[in-house]
């Protein structure tokens, strides 16, 4: 028996100064997992940190480890952060509730922006990463798997990705606030990632006189470039293209502000003090937040963009309400097989050891009946093969009504085992 836990943070919980303390990168997640897997070898681990959330998903022993406490040093010891610094923030979640969680945001019911299709590709790369290293089980393979099949399924039989608003359009709307025209403006995107491109598209859609894409690897800021009709430009001449560019899209990967405030000072009087507009949608931000204070320099992180989007969540009620009765019928659906799998070896080691109970005494029996028939020794045998099955039929139905994924079951689970000497080793 294996109870599920999930521990985690995410935008409405968190604001983005203590979410980017606790983001993993693909390396970081990845190295995590496994210093997890070294420390709790029989507890299996999802880890899933995206913009928005960080979130770790186990399936353990009921009485085995992490504790609670333990998870939150292992965050704290990851990262260097004090425990002290994100806790208040964190939710918690068992059994039935994780599921109905992760088929949510699998389904991007919990995302900041409603529909948006990117978190179900986060979902199944953050489950990968994990299988691939072996730290997934009997318990989390099939939640992840139907997971992502669940949201999937909303997806396609639901409007929900209709007619989003999403960051990248709420980026455009604030660009048109402070620019008339955009046929004479540069659009500069530092970094070529999937979130880089999202808004580099939108504000492509504008016709902008220049279109930059610098990055760290010149071969990505090549094909971003140009899949919009844009250049791409070494990382290394980035001051001289921000002292040139009216709207900065950034989101790259890296663990510390690219554009520092001594970085802009520098550019701001390159650039005459033109108004510029900053997108920064990295997490942790790429642009230190004091640059924000400086004259025309319109700043806007995740958090900001997130307000906005957040006011449209009330105009989606016909879509959510369809998106919630799919994932109500998954949850439903994943609690039956799991019930089937969990209860299954216990009710058949249950009927078997009985069963042969009762033949043991039928044969005790009719050793001290020398003269009884076939058909009567058959008719013994079944007597005590229904009395058995009469004897174990409220017990097993009790099982398969109740809920295995809330604690009551397991707990039944774990009576039987002890009360009928069920452990599959023998022992009572």
């Amino acid at each position: 028996m294996q109870r599920l836990f999930l521990l985690g943070l995410n935008h409405t919980t968190a604001p983005l100064e203590v979410r980017e303390k606790l983001a993993f990168a693909n390396s970081t997640r990845d190295s995590a997992i496994e210093a997890f897997r070294a420390k709790y070898p029989a507890c299996e681990i999802v880890l899933l940190s995206t913009c928005n959330r960080v979130e770790l998903y186990t399936a353990r022993e009921p009485h085995g480890h992490p504790r609670v406490e333990e998870i939150i040093n292992f965050l704290a010891d990851i990262h260097g952060v004090p425990p002290a610094a994100f806790s208040s923030h964190l939710y918690q979640k068992s059994d039935r509730a994780v599921v109905e969680h992760v088929f949510t945001v699998a389904s991007s019911l919990d995302s900041m922006v409603l529909g948006e299709t990117q978190i179900l590709g986060q979902v199944r790369e953050a489950y990968d990463a994990a299988r691939a290293r072996g730290a997934t089980g009997a318990m989390l393979n099939p939640l992840f798997q139907r997971a992502i099949a669940v949201g999937k399924q909303v997806m396609h039989e639901t409007p929900l990705a209709e007619g989003r608003t999403s960051i990248a359009s709420v980026a455009v709307d604030y660009a048109r606030r402070i620019f008339d025209t955009f046929d004479d403006k540069t659009v500069l995107s530092i970094g070529a990632g999937k979130m880089a491109a999202l808004v580099l598209q939108s504000f492509a859609a504008l016709k902008p006189g220049t279109l930059l894409v610098c990055n760290r690897d010149l071969g990505k800021a090549e094909a971003l470039a140009g899949r919009f009709g844009g250049s791409a430009m070494p990382f290394e001449q980035l001051g001289q293209h921000l002292s040139s560019a009216d709207i900065v899209v950034t989101s790259t990967g890296s663990t510390h502000p690219i554009i520092s405030k001594k970085l802009f000072d520098a550019v701001l009087k390159q650039r005459r003090y033109k108004p510029v507009f900053i997108i920064d949608i990295a997490l942790p931000r790429d642009v230190e937040p004091a640059v924000g204070d400086a004259d025309n320099v319109y700043l806007y992180n995740l958090d900001d963009l997130q307000q906005v989007v957040s006011q449209t969540r009330s105009q989606r009620t016909e879509a959510t309400d369809s998106a919630a009765r799919i994932i109500g019928a998954g949850v439903e659906q994943f609690a039956l097989a799991h019930r089937a799998r969990e209860m299954g070896p216990v009710i058949d080691r249950l009927y078997k050891r009985y069963h042969e109970v009762a033949q043991d005494e039928v044969a005790r029996t009719l050793g001290k009946l020398p003269s009884v028939s076939e058909a009567e020794r058959a008719h013994l045998e079944e007597l005590a093969r229904r009395i058995v099955n009469k004897l174990l039929h409220d017990p097993v139905q009790m099982l398969k009504t109740s809920d295995n994924l809330h604690a009551g079951t397991a707990q039944y689970l774990h009576a039987m085992e002890m009360l009928f000497g069920l452990k599959e080793d023998g022992s009572e």
